[in-house]
């Protein structure tokens, strides 16, 4: 198969039919061989019956249901599990994504030789208060953190390869950084392209203002995971190691003030902040070789070691 479009969606049954029938003619027009996947993530109106009629018309539709709404990175993470083509495409279900960019988008996957290849809406129909400035802002700081030259992070129009969504984990609210998770994962060739942003037809927007907020804590989380996710005691031993010894030296002084009779134990406060040193070095170097444990009994430890193998 082709491609697989995997499509994340919530309360969007107005939007559905049209996406359907947008994405069967560019499919139609180009010969692809396809498939799509449409994630249900506990919508509260008609969207699940809309997608069964879909998938009852046309074979090539999936649908996945969610109990209730787990979010779009688990949405995401369902759908490429069930996803079977060589080359996986995202999209959001609200129209603001154009189908008409698969096929270039399938051709820098397949001919250009790209692992994965992101959206950039360079023009935007969004408010500018709500969205566009925290977005450039947010997009800047990610750039600058990651070393990933992308200037949309979040575009919910992306290609994959297949083994790209075979070999990510994608949870709580990191599809925002699934470039980044991508490149930890060892896949470095990613590129961009320009596409369409229309103007939402129908709904609202399903996202507030506390994404941002909740964007940059994920973002601290991957950068940290990415870096010491698998060595963690080269992050909290290293810190619990100087702790400790300025703690120790600290400590050594005031001792040595002590017996000289310069000083009291009781009365200094370099003696408490000596301690507390010492204790928090400590925790801080014990975490670390806790979080080494961990990791050395993980059965994921080296799972993305292996690129090709001929057995």
């Amino acid at each position: 198969m082709d491609i697989s479009i995997v499509v994340p969606l919530f309360n969007e049954d107005e939007s559905l039919p049209h996406l359907a029938e947008w994405i069967d003619r560019v499919m139609n027009e180009h010969g692809f061989d396809y498939e799509v996947v449409m994630v249900d993530d506990g919508s509260r109106d008609r969207s699940w019956s809309v997608i069964e009629g879909l998938c009852a018309a046309n074979p090539r539709y999936k649908g996945i249901k969610f109990r209730r709404n787990y979010g779009k990175s688990a949405a995401l993470n369902v759908g490429f599990g069930k996803a079977v083509g060589d080359v996986v495409i995202t999209m959001d279900a609200d129209l603001q994504d154009s189908p008409d960019e698969v096929p270039e988008l399938y051709r820098m996957v397949k001919e250009d030789g790209y692992d994965m290849v992101s959206g950039w809406k360079k023009v935007r129909y969004d408010s500018k208060l709500a969205k566009n400035i925290p977005s450039k802002f947010f997009n800047w700081t990610t750039r600058k953190m990651s070393g990933i030259k992308l200037h949309d992070f979040n575009c919910g129009l992306k290609a994959y390869r297949r083994d790209v969504v075979k070999s990510i984990e994608v949870y709580g609210e990191m599809h925002r950084y699934i470039p980044v998770i991508a490149k930890w994962a060892g896949f470095g060739r990613i590129g961009e392209k320009v596409v369409q942003h229309r103007k939402r037809e129908f709904g609202v927007t399903k996202f507030g203002m506390n994404r941002f907020v909740n964007g940059y804590l994920d973002l601290m989380s991957i950068m940290f995971m990415s870096k010491f996710g698998k060595q963690p005691m080269h992050f909290f031993g290293l810190i619990g190691s100087v702790a400790f010894m300025l703690g120790f030296v600290a400590f050594v002084v005031v001792c040595v003030l002590r017996l000289g009779g310069h000083i009291s134990l009781t009365n200094s406060v370099w003696f408490y902040i000596s301690m507390l040193f010492i204790v928090l070095g400590t925790i801080l170097f014990m975490a670390g070789f806790i979080g080494e444990l961990v990791c050395r009994n993980s059965t994921t430890r080296n799972q993305y070691l292996i690129e090709k193998e001929i057995a």
